[in-house]
């Protein structure tokens, strides 16, 4: 690129440092820097930082641009060299990244701290040293100390240039300007000036669309009086331009991330819809009017921008609702209704405000649950009801009324049974009845119904499996087949059918390795074949076949060893990562206990900050219990043994959402055995023999303590009817 006489000609006009777990941000602001087109009337001048592109690019990626590279630390220093700007993108996550710590120290080495620009998307910045909010910081220590001019960071702080996209804040569009003006080292007045001098020349061309739609269904409104014929076929017309302008344009201006143009063309036509009257139009025109502001919404919503999002679902409601309530028979009406209150709830449940998602989502309900069908088979209609029992019963679930969400769980699969009723299902609709069976497995689980889990999530593996085999070019299909077969796996040898929960597993592992083969850059497949290796290797120890057992949690300890090592902030790889040396520590326990002991610890230091953060939090919670009973297990001293095993009790016993949960009745059960109260866990262990819970892991507790736990006959005939008659349909 160009530059003026004395500033350095550079390779990339910025380096984009993020925490793995802030990529939906980094991909967002690659774009907007990319696509970004500067006003005109600012092109060429010159400034500190040179002479003012067209074009902000090219802009380096890191996680993207050394996906194939082996010497790490050399790309990045040799790209962070060629950038003129460095963008952090700072968050909670970010703070703790190893990596944007260097990145930002790297930068700083090469004398540019002056060319540092954040982007806050979460998190309060400085707060570190603040009692009780450190976990808020978003600032990496390196953003917040001055260069010491030599080694590293003096103790002199420093505040960073930042522009604020969270909400309530400078908001995305300003906060790009922001950080663009710093680029460019243009004022932000001045950058925001032209912008809107831009945006003003663009809302002129979009006003002067909407007027001739305003005019052109005015005009149809006439026409309709006078010839029925013509009038739908102009109305038609009308419409599909209303459809294009907020549908389809909206949708191509995603995909190139012209958010700012989407922005201009809701802003405004929301602006116009909202000064329309209310009365003395057709219903036509209102129907065309809610379904404009539903898709405002929409677009609104999936910005972030949940406010306005509000806003515009709830102008739509309130046309929407009136002409439901004008014409009860009309059942596109109530279903139009019934989704856009579903939308609220949606919002509603975005910003935490949990019951009053749940009401919204109970009055779409109502709305469908007085609506009087012509038809049983209105598809639309069915389907309608089955998002909104999905919707439901996750908020019932996440509240912890557990037997409330089994109810709206069951509504939905009755529901999907009928969507899918017929010839030539549509995939969405299959897909939203294995949902609905899996949701059911989920809750069976968690409430001690083995039977109903095994065969939930085995009617699941069906349905997933069909659609991957029509369509196997179809990778998140493949995905999602993948991750049933492994779930299903887990349940089936909880429930003592060790060899054909073992075969699941693995078929699930090599249905992991197909995909992270198709697409090696890919981090989450590689993921699922470190986890369920792991979750094999576990099965393979406890039949027998150490041999297996070990080559299996080798793989997932180097996969997730060099995954946590790449990106230390993402915590669902730091507990799956402990998890695989929970079961090395199992692995050793037989031959070196001390070994075992000290492979646990490791395990407990990253599982006990996530599972304090995150105290309800199902698979935390078990993964903790169960490095502490086996650190209880490998130590000499029984103060410590006995304080482990306490705390796995308190932990357990307070569950209150799925206390029935077998698993937690298992922990439970080892570790009244090991403290000596046998009495108290005798009606648990019955309580499991009742559910034909026979993980091999119990198995084995009973049997070092001399308690009989034969098969359970009466569970298998259970389960064999429960799968006879609950396949999908």
């Amino acid at each position: 690129m160009a530059q003026e006489s004395g500033v350095p000609a550079f390779r990339y006009r910025a380096f984009i440092s993020y925490s793995h777990q802030d990529k939906a941000w980094a991909d967002w602001l690659h774009r907007s820097l990319e696509s970004y087109r500067v006003p005109q009337r600012l092109v060429g001048q010159v400034t500190p930082a040179g002479v003012v592109p067209k074009r902000l690019l090219p802009v380096f990626r890191d996680r993207d641009e050394l996906a194939s590279a082996t010497d790490l630390g050399r790309k990045v220093n040799e790209a962070l060299s060629e950038s003129a700007n460095l963008v952090v993108i700072c968050s909670p996550q970010s703070a703790r990244s190893h990596w944007v710590n260097e990145e930002v120290l790297a930068f700083k080495r090469l004398g540019h701290s002056d060319r540092i620009f954040c982007l806050i998307v979460g998190g309060e910045p400085n707060t570190s040293e603040v009692a009780g909010r450190e976990a808020e910081e978003c600032f990496a220590r390196a953003l917040r100390f001055e260069w010491d001019g030599s080694d590293g960071l003096s103790e002199q702080r420093t505040e960073p240039i930042a522009a604020d996209a969270r909400p309530g804040k400078d908001g995305r569009t300003n906060a790009k300007l922001k950080l663009i003006a710093g680029m460019l080292d243009i004022g932000f007045d001045k950058l925001k000036q032209r912008e809107q001098q831009r945006h003003q020349r663009r809302l002129a061309a979009i006003a002067a669309v909407a007027v001739a739609i305003t005019l052109m269904t005015s005009t149809l409104a006439v026409i309709a009086v006078q010839a029925q014929r013509v009038a739908e076929r102009e109305r038609n017309q009308a419409e599909s331009l209303v459809g294009f302008m907020l549908g389809d344009l909206n949708d191509k201006l995603g995909q190139v991330q012209r958010l700012d143009i989407m922005e201009a063309v809701d802003d405004r036509a929301m602006a116009y819809f909202q000064s329309l009257p209310s009365d003395d139009v057709t219903d036509v025109s209102l129907e065309q009017r809610a379904k404009a502001l539903e898709k405002i919404g929409g677009v609104r919503l999936s910005q972030g921008h949940l406010d306005t999002a509000m806003q515009s679902y709830q102008a739509a409601a309130k046309i929407s609702g009136g002409l439901a309530q004008h014409a009860p028979a009309d059942v596109a009406r109530q279903v139009a209704y019934s989704r856009i209150v579903t939308f609220i709830g949606m919002t509603d449940w975005y910003r935490g405000n949990l019951p009053s998602a749940e009401e919204q989502f109970a009055m779409a309900q109502n709305i469908l649950r007085r609506t009087p069908l012509t038809s049983a088979s209105d598809k639309e209609f069915i389907q309608q009801w089955a998002t909104v029992d999905d919707d439901l019963g996750h908020v019932l679930e996440a509240q912890g009324k557990l037997d409330q969400a089994t109810a709206q769980y069951q509504s939905m699969l009755a529901h999907c049974r009928e969507l899918v009723r017929g010839k030539n299902p549509k995939t969405d609709w299959q897909e939203l009845l294995g949902e609905a069976h899996n949701n059911l497995g989920k809750m069976a689980l968690m409430q001690g119904d083995l039977v109903t889990a095994i065969a939930e999530y085995r009617a699941d593996d069906a349905i997933e499996t069909a659609l991957s085999e029509s369509d196997p070019k179809n990778n998140d299909q493949k995905e999602n087949m993948v991750r049933v077969r492994a779930i299903l796996g887990r349940t089936m040898a909880l429930g003592g059918d060790v060899n054909a929960g073992s075969e699941h597993l693995q078929q699930a592992v090599d249905g992991a390795i197909e995909l992270a083969k198709f697409e090696p850059n890919e981090t989450s497949f590689h993921a699922k074949v470190a986890l369920y290796s792991t979750q094999l290797a576990r099965l393979r120890r406890l039949s027998g076949d150490d041999a297996t057992a070990t080559e299996l949690n080798n793989r997932a300890l180097k996969i997730f060893g060099d995954m946590t090592h790449t990106d230390p902030s993402n915590t669902e790889w730091q507990q799956d990562f402990a998890e695989a040396q929970v079961e090395q520590a199992n692995q050793s326990l037989a031959s070196n206990p001390d070994q075992a002991h000290d492979q646990a610890t490791k395990a407990l230091a990253v599982l006990s900050p996530l599972h304090e953060n995150q105290p309800a939090e199902r698979t935390l919670l078990l993964d903790t219990a169960t490095v502490r009973l086996l650190l209880a297990a490998t130590t000499n001293d029984a103060d410590k043994a006995s304080k482990w095993r306490e705390d796995v009790l308190k932990d357990v016993t307070a569950v209150s959402s799925g206390a029935g949960d077998p698993r937690l009745i298992a922990l439970r059960v080892d570790t009244l055995l090991s403290l000596g109260r046998g009495p108290e866990a005798a009606p648990l262990v019955q309580q499991l023999w009742d559910s034909g819970y026979r993980d091999l892991d119990l198995l084995v507790t009973l049997k070092q303590h001399d308690i009989d736990y034969p098969a359970n006959a009466a569970f298998q005939q259970r389960l064999q009817a429960a799968l006879a008659r609950n396949d999908p349909q």
